[in-house]
């Protein structure tokens, strides 16, 4: 079977995106559903490459049982166009950014995470960077709920079993 390739994309990858990455990832694995994905975050920027997520972005992540130590922050580039199924932006800059510079064939692929989560009316999963840690709670607590909501879409679709 044809592993589905997600690709989470905020601006420095290295504190929407790999948290998304980190909690789609935990979700997948809890329900026995993880050999069916291929999962991995970018940024629209260069500002983070090769760096670890923010420290705060790892706490509260760890806090709920999400380790995202492992993660290193990269850059978008053209080929993941092609080779990502779904190419989830964060914001409307970063949307508008992907969709900038993705070619017209693959336009289709890039859509705002939040979408997935259409009773928190927002499609917006706010910068924490400069806030306090609750900023980064409020990351978790949207991506938790947008990563449950992309994971029953795939199964409603029939792209993954319930």
């Amino acid at each position: 079977m044809k592993k589905i390739k997600v690709l989470f994309v905020c601006m420095g990858n290295i504190c929407r995106s790999p948290t998304a990455e980190g909690v789609f990832a935990k979700l997948v694995r809890d329900q026995d559903v993880d050999g069916c994905f291929s999962i991995d975050s970018a940024g629209t920027h260069a500002y983070h490459v090769g760096n670890a997520p923010d420290l705060r972005s790892q706490a509260a992540a760890g806090e709920r049982g999400v380790d995202l130590s492992g993660l290193r922050a990269r850059q978008v580039i053209n080929g993941d166009f092609e080779d990502f199924d779904f190419i989830l932006a964060m914001d409307d800059e970063n949307y508008s950014i992907l969709i900038n510079a993705c070619p017209d064939q693959y336009k289709s692929k890039v859509n705002y995470f939040l979408d997935y989560a259409p009773h928190l009316n927002n499609r917006q999963v706010p910068d924490p960077y400069y806030g306090s840690t609750y900023g980064f709670e409020r990351v978790l607590d949207m991506v938790e709920e947008a990563s449950v909501g992309f994971v029953k879409s795939l199964q409603a679709s029939g792209r993954i079993k319930s």
